[in-house]
């Protein structure tokens, strides 16, 4: 391994837009938390958290200024561990925090982790919580046992683990025209800046599987159709002239491609419905997004869309643009387009399974996205053992679409049990 492999390396190309998104009312920020079966004593949890530090290097950084471009250096500090919050997800600044682009938090038996994007995508969060939580264990005497999710903190960390694999994958030669229509946004009473609303649902995940199969689609499937279907309705209701109704739907892209990053590599597929060309059910909705999916989750096509991301940081003249020059195009082409071309987000970690010698000592595990700028409909789900999971994140008082998706579930047959920051 080469020497200062782990003390400084570039932003993916993924992390790249996020600095410069980075205003004072918004950043790019989620969150993945642990409910254990004991209270959480703050004192191992610290010592797991330095032991995880070295095993997983790329969250042992600060941000910092190059002449071009960001980059990510070690971070001398140690990490802070806090009190859990009420108003999770809020904006992440470069000057507090002793600088790291991560905040862990505890209350009773949880243990939260809010994640800056630049740092990682949902993956590679999950990854970090699940070796944590390992070696939280570890330290307090129990046995535990090692994948994929849950890494030993005796091991060295490796390179692959670092790898910007959009660089590396990114080959296509196709030319990808990216969505331009402005689309339909749920509109509400807006929250004070940096607070949002945050309402979380456990459901059997038996019950959503039975009923997704039923229609013949996957859990995934069928949650983005539902969260789709209750804003067309709420858009019909309104009365005013019908706009397309979009969802962007992250994929992890360490199934098409060979990766073992823990950084950023994902792409958001994007599904269309189109009100003006007549009145949809939601079995309809439910075809057509199904469809759309399993068209988009094509190899060619994200590769495709990968190597378009990656053009500016190609160019042979943009790439060489001054910092400042860099951030400015981003914030002012993000200030005015934000997330107009996109009603809704529904990201989706899938099955997560930590070995059995964790796992029995875990409740539940929970994910959030931030809230979005005007998007009253960011949702994140997971499957751990038998709980499926299901958040929305609101940037706005009101909470009608959360209550009508939850109802909808009910009226289904799934049982739901909610919790909410709004308490």
């Amino acid at each position: 391994m080469r020497k200062n492999t782990f003390d400084w390396f570039r932003l993916d190309n993924a992390a790249k837009i996020f600095p410069g998104q980075n205003t004072r009312g918004w950043s790019s920020v989620f969150r993945l938390g642990a409910e254990l079966k004991q209270e959480v004593d703050p004192e191992i949890l610290r010592k797991a958290l330095d032991n995880t530090l070295k095993r997983i290097p790329s969250f042992n950084v600060r941000i910092r200024k190059g002449a071009f471009w960001f980059y990510f250096e070690k971070n001398p500090g140690q990490a802070p561990i806090m009190p859990d919050i009420n108003n999770i997800c809020y904006r992440i600044s470069f000057k507090e925090n002793n600088g790291f682009l991560f905040r862990l938090y505890y209350r009773g038996r949880r243990i939260n982790v809010d994640v800056y994007h630049a740092l990682c995508d949902g993956y590679g969060a999950i990854v970090f919580l699940g070796t944590l939580v390992g070696e939280y264990l570890r330290l307090q005497g129990e046995e535990v046992a090692y994948n994929n999710f849950v890494l030993d903190t005796k091991e060295p960390p490796r390179e692959s683990e670092l790898e910007d694999s959009y660089n590396k994958y990114a080959d296509s030669k196709a030319k990808f025209k990216r969505p331009d229509k402005w689309v339909y946004h749920y509109r509400g009473t807006k929250m004070p800046m940096h607070r949002a609303n945050y309402t979380i649902a456990e459901m059997p995940f038996e019950q959503v599987h039975r009923l997704s199969k039923s229609y013949g689609v996957t859990v995934t499937e069928f949650l983005a159709a539902l969260v789709i279907d209750v804003l067309y309705r709420n858009q019909l209701s309104e009365g005013k002239t019908q706009k397309e109704i979009s969802a962007q739907i992250p994929v992890n892209l360490r199934k098409p491609f060979p990766s073992e990053t823990l950084r950023n590599f994902v792409l958001c597929l994007r599904v269309v419905i189109d009100p003006t060309l007549g009145e949809y059910t939601f079995e309809e909705i439910l075809r057509s997004v199904s469809l759309q999916l399993k068209l988009a989750n094509d190899k060619k096509l994200i590769n495709a869309l990968m190597t378009e991301n990656l053009k500016l940081e190609r160019h042979p003249v943009l790439k060489y643009l001054p910092l400042p020059v860099k951030n400015l195009g981003v914030g002012i082409s993000f200030a005015i387009t934000a997330e107009q071309t996109t009603s809704t987000l529904v990201s989706s970690l899938g099955l997560i399974s930590f070995p059995d010698e964790v796992s029995r000592h875990i409740e539940k595990l929970l994910f959030f996205t931030g809230a979005g700028m005007v998007n009253g409909t960011r949702c994140a789900t997971l499957t751990f053992k038998d709980k499926l999971m299901f958040s929305f994140s609101n940037c706005y008082k009101e909470s009608d679409l959360e209550r009508e998706f939850y109802t909808r579930l009910v009226k289904m047959g799934v049982h739901v049990k909610i919790e909410s920051n709004r308490d």
